[in-house]
């Protein structure tokens, strides 16, 4: 009566699937919103950076 593989198959997927499940979560204690938020500044950010560096070349030539 024994169970073959089938015991450790099992284990392997319940593994898995803790690891899948672990991936989506952030330790950062940000809200979406917050996170949201702090995304669109530092998008920003690089977005100033970015045309003053352009507008820094175009000067230049």
């Amino acid at each position: 009566m024994t169970r073959g593989n089938q015991r450790d198959l099992a284990r392997a997927k319940a593994q898995k699937k803790q690891a899948d499940a672990k991936k989506g979560v952030r330790n950062d204690g940000l809200t979406v919103e917050q996170r949201k938020q702090r995304d669109a500044e530092i998008l920003r950010e690089k977005q100033r950076k970015k045309e003053e560096a352009a507008s820094a070349n175009n000067a230049g030539k």
